[in-house]
């Protein structure tokens, strides 16, 4: 090929290309002339499309001067302002006004004493440096203007955690009005000290409170006051007591001297009181059927050593478990509690039922052995018996004495054929009080001698009879003198 018709070939393609790319191919490429060095993002022609009919072209000239406006006024007021000093400094203290608006309560803890709550926090204060002139009469203003104003340093005297919310932006507010009214609002959840008297638990009532004041300004400085007291309550949202109701709130203002200063300090106090169903099935309902359990034994054979025992250990064991298990999510308190007293007499109870079986088998031990003995000792020893029991009748006659003699005969109830016939063994004498004119003769027959007559009968093997009536009657005397004293009283 000739090289005439290479360069018709070449002049040709770049007169293509020159036309494909146009004009700004040129431009492109920049001054460097080169396409190689350009890294930057080539920019791309966008369509402008032509307003359709009906549409209108939105006017932002208004708001672009309303928020021009709010922006001069807020770097009017916050040109020449200290936030480091509180308003009104040297010359009259600050008045706070404080107010709260209770999202949830709840829970409230009996073993750490103390209680959770989710509270809005609303402080109102007058700076007149954030005095303005405009046509907006609030503005509103999102947690990043707070750092640029004196705000009160409130904290809570009896906290113990706070948490300030931050999701999704921290859960602040500023509110200033024109007349340089400054309205500070905070959401946060506090978990507070609450001191429990559990004297009367489960019939207990508390009262919880929150108390704040200021941390480093004294009352010449800087007061709180309540206006028309007023705890706003979300009754909507649930309240996570559980175990306690809510009773209704006070409030009360007080003066703590410190060696900063004598600061002023508010309180408002949640009244609440236990709702004791959870307990009652829990300790009340096992510990008195338990109790009633131990009564069976009156029931079963003075021969069933085995039974018996078994059951009055059981009902002790079980009691003591019960007691422990009272106690295990309870504050380590020194006192003795309303339920502690009431496990405790039950305890008793069942402890009584083991030792009435003790004490029966005892009996019948010596009554075994006495009858084991030969006919002459007997003999002697029943004179012997029955002349010291006159003797001592006589210088005993008009003293109170407990009389308790180990008769033979079956089951206990032997006869006698004379009057002096009835004490036929050595008698185990007790003394009580003066002034009880009664004692108990514990032998089948009293109506002997003279001494004997007026007084009561009681058949030491009988123990049985007498428990199956007295144990039961005995605990609900108890029963309905405990509940009139702890729910009445």
């Amino acid at each position: 090929m000739s090289p005439r018709v290479l360069v018709l070939l070449l002049g040709v393609c770049m007169l293509l290309q020159y036309r494909v790319e146009g004009p700004q191919a040129k431009s492109e490429k920049g001054i460097s002339g080169s396409s190689d060095d350009f890294y930057g993002p080539k920019t791309r022609n966008k369509k402008i499309t032509p307003p359709t009919k009906g549409t209108k072209t939105p006017v932002t000239g208004h708001r672009v001067s309303k928020g021009t406006e709010a922006s001069q006024i807020l770097n009017t007021i916050l040109n020449n302002y200290d936030h480091k000093l509180r308003p009104g400094i040297g010359e009259k203290p600050t008045v706070v006004t404080v107010q709260f608006s209770v999202n949830s309560l709840g829970p409230l803890s009996t073993l750490d004493m103390e209680y959770t709550i989710d509270i809005i926090f609303y402080q109102t204060w007058y700076d007149e440096r954030l005095r303005y002139n405009g046509t907006f009469e609030t503005l509103v203003l999102n947690s990043k203007v707070v750092s640029q104003l004196w705000i009160p340093d409130t904290f809570f005297r009896n906290s113990k955690r706070t948490q300030e919310h931050t999701i999704t932006m921290p859960n602040q507010m500023v509110r200033i009005h024109r007349d340089g009214k400054v309205l500070y609002t905070i959401r946060m959840t506090i978990d507070a000290g609450c001191t429990l008297h559990m004297h009367r638990f489960p019939m207990d009532s508390h009262s919880c409170p929150l108390s704040f004041s200021s941390f480093s300004y004294p009352m010449n400085e800087m007061i709180y006051k309540w206006e028309d007291f007023k705890l706003e309550i979300n009754n909507d949202n649930s309240w996570k007591l559980f175990q306690f109701e809510f009773k209704g709130m006070s409030n009360k203002t007080e003066t703590l001297s410190t060696p900063a200063g004598d600061f002023m300090v508010m309180t408002f106090i949640f009244n609440i009181s236990r709702q004791f169903g959870y307990v009652t099935f829990q300790n009340y309902v096992p510990s008195s059927v338990t109790t009633m359990l131990s009564w069976v034994s009156f029931w079963i054979k003075k021969d069933s050593a085995a039974a018996r025992t078994s059951l009055g250990v059981t009902s002790v064991l079980t009691m003591t478990t019960l007691g422990t298990f009272s106690r295990k999510n309870f504050p380590p308190v020194s006192y003795v509690t309303a339920l502690d007293f009431y496990l405790a007499i039950c305890f008793v109870f069942c402890f009584c039922a083991l030792t009435e079986f003790a004490v029966l088998n005892f009996l019948m031990y010596n009554k075994m052995k006495t009858q084991a003995s030969p006919n002459l000792r007997h003999s002697r020893f029943r004179a012997r018996a029955q002349a010291r029991a006159r003797a001592h009748a006589r210088k005993l006659r008009k003293a109170p004495v407990c009389t308790i003699i180990n008769m033979e005969g079956n089951d206990g109830a032997g006869e006698s054929s004379h009057p002096g016939s009835s004490q036929r063994s050595k008698p185990i004498c007790c003394k009580w009080l003066k002034g009880c004119k009664n004692y108990f003769c514990v032998i089948p027959n009293c109506k002997g001698s003279t001494w004997q007559q007026g007084h009561v009968c009681i058949h030491i093997y009988r123990l049985d009879d007498y428990s199956r009536y007295f144990f039961p009657l005995a605990f609900f005397f108890f029963n309905v003198f405990y509940w009139l004293v702890f729910l009445y009283f």
